[in-house]
């Protein structure tokens, strides 16, 4: 399976953005993907956003949480991150990344858990 982000874009602080994150290739197998998304802001290493499991159990990084959604539609073998009440900070290029997993597959954080990077997408938030 690879992975395609799309949808990011340049808004202001306060705004929403949504991003897809589009699988292609052997997407039979996608439902039993755990998908994640990540971001790198310019300079600084890659941060963990959020990831959302096969059973569609979500976790989120600190820093979005409550402010970010991640929902996925197997039907579309997309995944969806919904960004609200944007701030200047969370402007990076930002990734999904997914691997197979298990039932019992517990929540990873770091990228080498992921096996499938797509291009990522510019979102730029402005003050």
């Amino acid at each position: 399976v690879q992975l395609q982000a799309s949808g990011g874009g340049l808004v202001q602080a306060g705004d929403s953005l949504r991003l897809s994150c589009a699988a292609s290739g052997r997407t039979g197998t996608f439902a039993r993907y755990a998908v994640g998304w990540f971001r790198q802001a310019p300079g600084k290493e890659y941060e963990f956003v959020g990831v959302i499991k096969r059973n569609s159990n979500t976790a989120y990084a600190d820093s979005v949480k409550g402010r970010f959604t991640i929902s996925r539609d197997n039907a579309k073998n997309t995944v969806y991150l919904q960004m609200n009440s944007l701030k200047p900070e969370d402007t990076a290029i930002y990734y999904c990344a997914g691997v197979p997993t298990i039932l019992t597959w517990t929540v990873r954080t770091d990228r080498e858990a992921y096996e499938s990077w797509g291009r990522g997408t510019q979102v730029t938030v402005s003050s």
